[in-house]
């Protein structure tokens, strides 16, 4: 079924979601990776606020290539997700609804998504050129020595994604090849 919805993500919008779903996301929503996740789970731990308000939003897994003249950012593929399952499960403990990358997620991860009605996406590895036209802005927020991954946010518009980890636990990935 398409799906079309707006970030950040309402707690309605993540439990309404169903594993196969496509799903186009239009509003603001972050990006992250390995060594973002990695200093964000540090500050948490020594009692620190966080440099985003994860309640309620959406966190990419991506850092772009440089933009091209012209262009707002450049290729913006996803990340493989399983790279940040270590600290997923705190962030989605702290109200996270959602996170988009490919690939499997490990049974904690899957479990925190039901405890907190999130859902997880994926989108199209290898389709970083196609997807970086459906981000609108984008402007670097946090950890800029980072560099490309540096915690952004973008404005997305009708951005594709498939949900593969539905807020009830259904995994699209086991029932395709269960």
């Amino acid at each position: 079924m398409d799906r079309y919805i707006k970030a950040p993500l309402s707690e309605e919008d993540a439990k309404s979601l169903r594993a196969g779903d496509y799903v186009y996301i239009t509003g603001k929503i972050y990006t992250a990776r390995d060594a973002a996740h990695k200093r964000m789970y540090e500050a948490l731990e020594r009692g620190e606020e966080l440099p985003i308000d994860v309640k309620n939003n959406i966190i990419y897994y991506m850092g772009p290539s440089p933009a091209r003249e012209g262009r707002v950012i450049g290729s913006a593929g996803p990340t493989t997700s399983s790279r940040m399952d270590k600290y997923t499960p705190t962030l989605l403990d702290l109200g996270l609804k959602g996170m988009i990358g490919k690939g499997k997620r490990q049974e904690p991860v899957r479990e925190a998504i039901i405890r907190n009605n999130a859902v997880y996406f994926a989108a199209v590895g290898g389709a970083g050129a196609l997807l970086s036209k459906k981000i609108t802005k984008s402007s670097i927020i946090a950890y800029e020595d980072l560099g490309t991954e540096a915690i952004r946010e973008l404005e997305v518009e009708n951005f594709p994604v498939i949900v593969v980890i539905d807020s009830e636990g259904n995994n699209l990935y086991e029932s395709v090849v269960g």
